[in-house]
């Protein structure tokens, strides 16, 4: 057995060695607060091989959690991508304007299937019928506390297109009606570059089968 076979049977849970209560939050200071937050925050933590770490700052992006929705029209093997403008994007040579699905942030006391639903409404002019979880997961851990549902809607794709998006948020978005098959051609050729269109249409790779299969 190798050092690292070794070091993973030894805790085949898979559990994390700590939780939230082996970190001491020293301080916490805001040093932005527009529509997102940037703290510093003053901590220390238990170390692997025991003790505690020395008092360090880290800054953290504070957000809203986010969900984002692959709509999939399992009838005509279509996916429904949104294009639009993205600011941090702006270093990008090919184009600031991103190839998305559907996603937005949750409000206070809002589930991630009602986001969901009010997302696709709202850039794709989409009703969505059933609805799946797919992942949650950290964009960023390491400097931004947002978490990120992913989603799977079946929708009928028939006559969606045109521009769609709420003018009092400036949002110019174009709905785009693609075929699966050249979904994984912009893929595989880089232009659908952002975590969720990657992780959604990966999941959809490896389960459209099963889904064509039920419809």
């Amino acid at each position: 057995m190798s050092e690292i076979e070794a070091m993973f049977a030894a805790d085949a849970t898979g559990q994390p060695s700590f939780n939230a209560d082996d970190v001491e939050i020293v301080a916490r200071h805001c040093l932005y607060q527009g529509f997102f937050r940037l703290e510093k925050i003053e901590l220390r933590h238990r170390l692997f091989e025991g003790g505690w770490s020395h008092v360090m700052s880290r800054e953290v992006h504070c957000r809203h959690d986010a969900v984002g929705v692959l709509l999939y029209d399992v009838q005509r093997d279509a996916v429904v991508l949104v294009e639009q403008f993205r600011p941090g994007a702006l270093g990008d040579e090919a184009s600031p304007w991103k190839l998305e699905i559907v996603a937005g942030l949750a409000e206070p006391g809002e589930s991630v299937e009602d986001v969901a639903r009010r997302e696709a409404q709202e850039e794709a002019g989409c009703d969505i019928g059933e609805l799946f979880t797919l992942h949650r997961y950290y964009p960023s851990p390491g400097a931004c506390d947002e978490e990120v549902t992913l989603l799977c809607g079946l929708v009928d794709s028939r006559g969606l297109g045109g521009v769609h998006g709420l003018a009092e948020e400036h949002e110019d978005i174009r709905v785009h009606v693609v075929p699966f098959a050249r979904v994984m051609e912009l893929l595989h050729a880089g232009r659908l570059d952002n975590a969720m269109c990657l992780i959604s249409l990966l999941w959809l790779n490896a389960e459209r089968a099963s889904l064509r299969a039920g419809r």
